[in-house]
């Protein structure tokens, strides 16, 4: 017997066993994702093998290559114009995915969902409705609700089977973080019930299924009753109390992280509350309702426009698309500092380059070679990579105090000193050593690439590629390209650094490209507010309230008091006036204060570095009077105005090449608040008018560094927008 369905987005197969083999197949996408009319064929086949008494159990998969369902489709989202329109779909869907549940709950039918590849948001939710649940050991094969992430919930039963699964702690870690699951951390939690290799998925999928039907069992693992950690989570679970104090918890940290700026994850919590407390038909209401509220709330809207933004980069090569990259086999990576071995980690373990690394001396290579080696092994032990991959990884990087190894490379990325001549020398070496056409890209964060590429005999070689620190956790990349260089090296820098996983923008030239330049005034600002009797810690926890990760002075800390002075120098050159911060910052310097690197800046640090408090001894090296109290508003707006001001005067001038890589560029390496957007689009978001408005008030009280970019007073004028 074998049994197929005529359908455009599942393949269905019954065998003579009774098996239905269900393999999920978005026509015309890369993707499976949930819109309305794959859920229309889960419907038709769920309704199918309820109905056809020949099936005896059912194998829930997919034909992609390298993902399972990777969520809803958040084109759909757009769509959504009204909460009451969103709740009615989500209804829906609670509807649909019932009857997959019934299948076995009802029509003693075994699912096995035999995950492979992303099993994301509804896609976990998906399996969730399965009896059973099987993920292969394969890199690509990841779970989780990352709803979040984009201003939402978990609304394909999410918030009420989760925790019905793996418990109201493991679940509500899960769906507040939105991170994902490797597939035996999934086993260890009950998440997934096993993990076998990506060849018999299928097979071993099927077998459970029979097993499943013949002891009529729903197919479910076996949890550890008797542990230690279960019995406490009992404990705390099933008992009034217990819960309550679970939740209140919860909530307290949802708050002390988001500061309120993100109404999701208190929505989540609700649902998930309001399920166990009322039960699972108060719960899918509820997930419904607040599903509803949010997907057309602002913080979503602007969620979904940097996920937008990022998809649409994925595809954009930064020149035209005739234009090929060349292939990239071997790098040279001139410095292992910190950044060097960052940049020599992602060249490895991501892009699967053979690296060289240029050092000074032998101790020096081996400080970046033991960086590449504990991310790899952190790897290894989380089971990302298998230990024979681990092993071939660290093969693929190699050290030298000379230029051996530097005549067949393909790309070389320099990332020495913040020092012109330095970086001069480097390119007159590289030509000299490297093969005739070797690209040489520049991770300076403010020097201007044509002034490096003074020094090449091939200026159209030359590029930026300016990564942010740590390497291997933030996402951007910002490739800067001169008037003279090739788009060939262009496109092969994009490339490159798409496969180190990075998020890549390409602006122009000039100092500062765009993030160094717009971070500059928003540090400028908070140290004129520090002259104006501002605490430290007064500014740095409202631009923490606004929604940054960390206020300016901390990050001043971070990057090196040092370090931003001479970048400060280069902008004030650059720019003039504008771009100067009160002349008292000098004296930091003087003091030898650097931040966090030897214990001495804004704040205390103590022997491991481990920050303690704001060090008052600044105020008196600062030669500043006593403090006083400033409005966390006109802290917040002073600092944010100046960024997002600078923002528009990269666009003006052709360093930005579009709103949208602004926004990318400021939120994913500047950390500028997700939620508002990106500079561009909070500015359609208050409106163009308003904050020309505003930049003339501040002008007014504090000077010319405040007047309004040109283009922001056109499109106030003209009532256009930058993004929506």
């Amino acid at each position: 017997m074998r049994s197929t369905m005529d359908l455009t987005h599942l393949r269905l197969d019954i065998d003579d066993d009774g098996v239905a083999t269900v393999l999920m197949d978005r026509a015309g996408e890369r993707m499976n994702t949930l819109g309305p009319e794959v859920l229309a064929d889960v419907e038709a086949v769920a309704d199918h093998l309820a109905a056809n008494d020949d099936v005896v159990a059912v194998v829930w998969g997919s034909a992609k290559p390298d993902n399972f369902l990777a969520g809803a489709d958040i084109r759909f989202f757009e769509t959504l114009d009204d909460p009451a329109t969103a709740e009615a779909a989500i209804l829906e869907v609670h509807r649909i995915f019932a009857k997959l549940e019934d299948l076995h709950r009802v029509h003693g039918k075994p699912v096995v969902a035999a995950i492979h590849g992303a099993c994301l948001g509804g896609g976990n939710e998906l399996a969730l409705c399965a009896s059973m649940r099987l993920a292969d050991d394969d890199s690509a094969t990841t779970l989780g609700q990352p709803e979040v992430k984009l201003g939402v919930i978990p609304a394909g039963g999410g918030t009420q089977r989760l925790p019905e699964l793996v418990g109201i702690q493991v679940a509500l870690d899960l769906i507040l973080t939105g991170r994902s699951l490797r597939p035996h951390r999934a086993r260890k939690i009950g998440l997934v019930d096993e993990v076998v290799p990506k060849e018999l998925l299928l097979e071993v999928a099927r077998s459970r299924a029979l097993e499943a039907r013949a002891a009529k069992s729903d197919g479910g693992g076996i949890k550890d009753f008797l542990s230690p950690e279960h019995l406490q989570q009992l404990a705390l679970e099933q008992n009034p109390m217990g819960r309550r104090l679970l939740f209140k918890k919860a909530e307290e940290r949802i708050l002390a992280e988001t500061k309120g700026n993100y109404p999701a994850p208190l929505k989540a919590l609700a649902a998930v509350k309001i399920g166990v407390e009322q039960g699972h038909e108060a719960g899918y209401a509820a997930e419904a309702r607040f599903f509803g509220q949010l997907v057309v709330g602002s913080e979503s809207k602007a969620l979904r426009s940097i996920f937008f933004a990022t998809q649409e980069l994925k595809k954009d090569s930064g020149v035209d698309a005739s234009v090929e990259p060349r292939p990239v086999r071997k790098v040279g990576i001139l410095g292992g500092g910190l950044m060097g071995s960052g940049i020599a980690t992602e060249s490895v373990r991501r892009a699967g380059s053979t690296v060289r690394i240029k050092e000074l001396d032998d101790a020096a290579i081996r400080r970046a070679l033991q960086y590449v080696w504990r991310v790899v092994d952190r790897d290894r032990r989380r089971r990302r990579l298998r230990d024979f991959e681990a092993e071939r990884l660290l093969h693929k990087v190699t050290g030298t105090t000379d230029w051996t190894g530097f005549g067949n490379v393909d790309l070389v990325v320099e990332a020495v000193f913040e020092d012109l001549d330095l970086k001069r020398e480097m390119v007159r070496e590289v030509e000299r050593v490297a093969p005739e056409g070797t690209i040489f890209a520049s991770n300076t964060s403010s020097l201007p690439i044509a002034s490096i590429a003074e020094a090449s005999h091939h200026p159209e070689l030359v590029v930026g590629m300016h990564y942010f620190s740590p390497v291997e956790k933030m996402p951007l990349l910002e490739v800067i390209r001169t008037d003279e260089t090739a788009d060939e090296a262009v496109a092969t820098a994009v490339a490159y650094g798409k496969a180190q996983g990075k998020t890549v923008i390409v602006v122009d030239d000039g100092p500062g490209f765009y993030t160094t330049r717009i971070l500059a005034p928003y540090s400028n600002e908070a140290a004129h507010l520090l002259a104006d009797g501002a605490r430290v810690e007064d500014v740095d926890e409202a631009m923490v309230r606004w929604g940054f990760p960390v206020g300016p002075f901390l990050l001043m800390d971070e990057v090196g008091i040092d370090v931003g002075a001479k970048i400060a120098k280069i902008m004030v050159d650059a720019f003039g006036d504008r771009m100067a911060g009160p002349p008292m910052m000098e004296r930091l310097v003087a003091d030898d204060r650097k931040g966090r690197k030897n214990r001495r800046g804004f704040y205390h640090y103590d022997a491991k570095g481990n920050r303690d408090g704001v060090d008052e001894t600044v105020y008196e090296t600062l030669g500043v009077g006593p403090r006083k109290r400033i409005a966390r508003e006109e802290i917040q707006e002073r600092c944010a105005l100046a960024m997002i001001n600078e923002a528009a005067r990269c666009l003006e001038e052709g360093i930005l090449r579009s709103a949208r890589d602004g926004d990318v560029g400021a939120v994913m390496g500047l950390g500028f608040p997700p939620f508002r957007g990106g500079p561009f689009w909070y500015v359609d978001e208050v409106g163009p008018r308003e904050i020309v408005e505003r930049l003339d008030r501040l002008a007014d009280e504090h000077g010319p560094r405040f007047e309004a970019a040109g283009i922001l007073r056109d499109y106030a004028e003209a009532g256009k927008r930058f993004r929506h």
